[in-house]
């Protein structure tokens, strides 16, 4: 574009007024990238299971509906499944009920179908002969500043005992170990208990299991695996839905909020008083100007070559802070997503997120210059330079 020096130093004529804006600007881009992320990854997710090594069953009404333990050898028996195992959920929290603590009753053979966790060999007879027994992550040991052998009260915010009390007794004999924490550092907060002393105790479980796990022996076979744990339950009242463990995650969020409304509300806000300042940026920025402009239109500038410049100066405000922001967003994502260990799943911006980001800078380009550049056009050059206008 042959004016693109000019449009260039009338945006940047307030260099100070233009850089906050283009913080706010990239601020609200930013938070899209990271928010279209999470609402991607909740979409996709369990969308095809194949390439999982791992399934998780739970109930097809609702996470905490229990299931029946005759499942087990019922799974087990299905072509394709290695090998089983189940846990619940325990819902603990240490000293403060919102302390919470990823807790989880588990049957014997759950660490076999976790490879990527390490338990030593005399932690986990230790775990299988104390009926107290429980085995944390090496990371949560630190953060509370547990040891093997020390006594751990826990509460439970969901199950009581049998004499009505939420307040559990532990004894940890022995420290979780992850592998690879970039990718399963979740693990380094986990706090496993025997899920027999669970069910003995609390009147409220009585042999039920919360969710199944089971192993895959092909990864390519996995979406037909699961098609055939679930047909063991169909039509019956504790009717299944078997999923990857990612897409199990999502499922249950999904339980408590509307995902997608939630991040478009938050974009909503962030997106209308980015209107709102941008607009007051670009209008401030004309009005300064408007015996500058009168004199392009005497140098013999049209109307429409003034309305067009308007608009693209604030086009390129809208693009540069936007593009600034997705390109962020493509790497705080995947920065939090290693860092969370696991538990979230922010991928870099994809080409279908980039093509909406960018229509949207273009079109709040257009909306926030309209009004100025209007103006700037319908301007009367004697009125301009006399200060009249």
């Amino acid at each position: 574009m042959k004016y693109l020096h000019l449009i260039w130093a009338a945006l940047f004529r307030r260099k100070t007024r233009t850089l906050l804006t283009l913080v706010s600007i990239v601020t609200a881009f930013l938070l899209f990238g990271l928010l279209d992320a999470v609402r991607t990854s909740f979409d996709q997710a369990g969308q095809s299971a194949n390439g999982a090594s791992r399934l998780q069953t739970g109930s097809k009404l609702s996470f905490i509906q229990l299931l029946p333990m005759a499942l087990t050898q019922k799974i087990a028996q299905v072509d394709g499944v290695k090998a089983v195992t189940y846990a619940n959920w325990f819902g603990g929290a240490y000293q403060d009920p919102h302390n919470a603590v990823f807790s989880f009753a588990v049957a014997p053979n759950y660490l076999d179908l976790y490879p990527e966790i390490k338990v030593s060999a005399e932690h986990r007879k230790a775990f299988a002969e104390t009926r107290i027994g429980a085995l944390v992550g090496e990371g949560l040991a630190r953060k509370h500043g547990w040891k093997v052998g020390d006594k751990v009260p826990l509460m439970s915010t969901i199950f009581p005992d049998r004499n009505g009390s939420k307040n559990w007794q532990f004894e940890i004999v022995g420290l979780i170990h992850v592998v690879n924490m970039k990718t399963d550092g979740w693990y380094d907060q986990m706090f496993l208990l025997n899920w027999k002393y669970f069910d003995d105790t609390t009147p409220y479980n009585q042999g039920q299991v919360g969710w199944y796990v089971s192993s895959v022996a092909d990864v390519n076979q996995a979406d037909r695996v699961l098609k055939a744990i679930d047909q063991i339950s169909a039509n019956s009242d504790h009717e299944t839905r078997t999923m990857t463990e990612q897409a199990a995650t999502a499922s249950w969020m999904k339980q408590f909020a509307d995902i997608g409304l939630i991040t478009t509300a938050i974009m909503g806000a962030v997106f209308f008083t980015l209107l709102l300042l941008s607009g007051n940026t670009m209008m401030q920025a004309v009005r300064e100007r408007t015996g500058e402009i009168a004199v392009l239109k005497t140098l013999g500038f049209s109307e429409t070559s003034v309305l067009a410049m308007v608009l693209a100066e604030s086009v390129l405000l809208l693009l540069i802070g936007g593009v600034i922001g997705m390109a962020l967003s493509s790497i705080i994502g995947p920065a939090i997503a290693a860092g969370s260990g696991g538990m979230l799943n922010l991928s870099a911006a994809g080409a279908r997120s980039w093509t909406l980001g960018l229509a949207l800078m273009l079109l709040f380009g257009l909306i926030v210059g309209a009004l100025p550049a209007l103006n700037a056009m319908r301007l009367n050059i004697t009125d301009a330079l006399a200060g009249r206008a």
